[in-house]
């Protein structure tokens, strides 16, 4: 049942990537020429649904579909880790057109291509998963 929600959830979270353009390559890159307000306004949206939501969770000690505690912990302070990290993202989203949620959007709307960018994350996730403990903090 549980996997049913998520499929629900994923299917409704991908129509709405699609109607509103966020997987657009064109709207990505009007974002990053500065030219539009479209994905400022989109990510500006989440953001403000998130710190809500977020606030929401901590205040009512909400639990997970499977009754998990919800794991809020403060993280680590870094601003190299920050930096570097965000510079990499920021250069694989520019590279790509799309950020990691798009890229599935993209996939199920038929564009092949975007098959090598999944390939390409899963490869980067694994290889920083094995080198995790590796890395200074």
């Amino acid at each position: 049942m549980k996997s049913i929600i998520y499929l629900i959830v994923g299917v409704f979270f991908g129509i709405l990537m699609y109607k509103s353009e966020a997987a657009s390559w064109f709207r990505i890159y009007e974002m990053f020429e500065f030219g539009a307000f479209h994905m400022y306004g989109i990510i500006g949206s989440a953001l403000f649904l998130g710190v809500i939501g977020t606030s929401l969770i901590k205040k009512f000690d909400i639990k997970a579909l499977g009754g998990q505690e919800m794991q809020l912990k403060p993280k680590d302070k870094s601003i190299a880790r920050y930096l570097v990290g965000g510079t990499i993202f920021g250069l694989g989203w520019a590279l790509a057109g799309a950020c990691p949620g798009p890229m599935y959007v993209l996939a199920g709307s038929g564009y092949v291509s975007i098959l090598i960018v999944i390939g390409g994350a899963l490869l980067g996730t694994f290889v920083y998963g094995v080198l995790k403990n590796k890395l200074p903090h």
